[in-house]
């Protein structure tokens, strides 16, 4: 059974989102004192007392049409309450009563579901009651006087919002793979995302920087579960200013560095850009299993060789992630979409892989045999005595060696292919550790040294 959802909803910059990360005890909705901050649906899990629930932080409702977002936001509001147990309408305690409280308030009389008034800006325990007394005019019944900030009275709205929450079934333990689709502004990582859940999850227009927030959506195919989470689209840092695209790019870098697989979405009428070479070295450096996903491929002309002469160019372009798969796709008709999450699949697997010693030894005993390592001109070569995988999330494999400086880049490189090669690995970055004979003499040394002394 899925969790029970609680929507919080209210006009522009009456605190939702400060509520929100109150309420989920985790501070990751975007917060700044600017209206229209949020614009999509944002899903954040939530515990009280014996329940588990997801709240959802909802747009600023607008019951106007003035700019070509407000009926955009209007529909997911509209789609949050329709998959709601219970409403939360939230009003700006400071403010008082404004039209387009009461606006909402009768619009919400309407509706099916139950609502709970939460009387927002109550910092102060004696003044925040008679302030919230003023609201019980929106006919919504009690107003419960709040502090998103300090969390004052949150409790006791709580109380009253699991009345109205279903038992929750205890959930079969699967684990998620949590899965980031990031990329320029405008490629149609949104529209990606629309496309998976099969819903106008996340808003969509040409207009870049549509997406503020990083939006996460579950779902689940074949007793698979994946947590999909749509970024803001990533610009030159020069070109971003302080507010909330800032928090955005932060939100999508954060994002980057939580999940097991990244979908690095490119615009294919745009080709490689730097930007895009920059988020697969980010990608690369994070360790980040990673898979690349070319949108608009329908809109491109082809011939018997576009394929594989676009193929030379990401390979050249995208030299971080030349370990990465690659999938042409159009999240506009839907064509190949759901072959994506195959390939997540495939990263996933190999980005928790491990390989036994006996196995990477072997690996390293024919790479040698193919290709000596390097010998300097007052002939010292480099040997490799033995290698081990010590972590993974990436595969991480510290080779034990005379003398790490004997071995240079095109050498190491070579290893890294023939790992590559032999054992696998497609879809994630591995790493090298190379480790020479003083080193681990020297902490041998510090071993014994602490056994005496202990």
């Amino acid at each position: 059974m899925p969790l029970p959802i609680v929507a919080v909803v209210g006009r522009p910059n009456v605190g939702k989102s400060t509520l929100v990360n109150r309420l989920s005890g985790v501070m990751d909705a975007i917060v700044h004192d600017e209206p229209g901050v949020t614009r999509d649906r944002t899903y954040r899990p939530a515990f009280w007392q014996d329940r588990d629930y997801l709240v959802v932080d909802t747009g600023g409702l607008v019951f106007d049409d003035e700019t070509e977002f407000l009926p955009l936001i209007r529909e997911q509001v509209m789609l949050a309450l329709a998959e709601a147990s219970l409403a939360v309408m939230v009003v700006d305690g400071m403010a008082g009563i404004t039209a387009a409280d009461e606006t909402i308030a009768t619009w919400l009389r309407q509706q099916s579901l139950p609502v709970l008034l939460a009387v927002n800006k109550c910092e102060s325990p004696e003044q925040g009651l008679s302030m919230a007394a003023e609201f019980w005019s929106l006919g919504l019944g009690e107003p419960y006087a709040v502090s998103g900030i300090h969390g004052n009275g949150t409790g006791e709205l709580l109380d009253k919002a699991v009345e109205h929450l279903p038992p929750t079934d205890v959930l079969e333990d699967v684990a998620e793979i949590r899965v980031a689709i990031v990329g320029r502004p405008n490629v149609g990582k949104s529209s990606l995302l629309n496309a998976f859940v099969g819903e106008q999850r996340a808003i969509v227009s040409p207009i870049s920087g549509t997406t503020r927030d990083a939006i996460d959506m579950s779902v689940e195919r074949n007793g698979q579960r994946y947590r999909l989470v749509d970024t803001a689209g990533i610009r030159k840092k020069k070109q971003v200013e302080y507010g909330p695209e800032f928090f955005g790019i932060n939100r999508a870098f954060k994002a980057i560095r939580r999940a097991d697989v990244v979908l690095l979405v490119i615009d294919a009428l745009d080709g490689i850009t730097e930007q895009d070479q920059k988020l697969a070295g980010r990608i690369a450096e994070d360790g980040r299993a990673c898979v690349i996903v070319v949108n608009k491929w329908d809109a491109v002309e082809k011939d018997s060789h576009t394929i594989y002469e676009y193929e030379s160019h990401l390979k050249e372009r995208l030299h971080f992630t030349e370990w990465a798969e690659t999938i042409y796709v159009s999240a506009e008709t839907g064509q190949r979409v759901e072959k994506i999450l195959d390939l997540v699949d495939r990263a996933a697997a190999q980005h928790v892989r491990r390989v036994s010693t006996s196995v990477i030894n072997e690996a390293l005993e024919e790479a040698a045999k193919w290709h000596s390592p390097p010998t300097t001109r007052q002939g010292r070569q480099g040997r490799i005595y033995y290698g081990t995988q010590v972590t993974s999330r990436p595969p991480t494999v510290t080779l034990f060696v005379n003398d790490p400086k004997l071995f240079n880049d095109n050498y190491r490189r070579y290893i890294e292919r023939q790992f590559r090669q032999q054992l696998g690995f497609q879809g994630t970055p591995i790493r090298l550790f190379w480790r020479g004979k003083k080193v681990r003499e020297l902490e041998q040394s510090a071993n014994r040294a602490t056994r005496v002394k202990g």
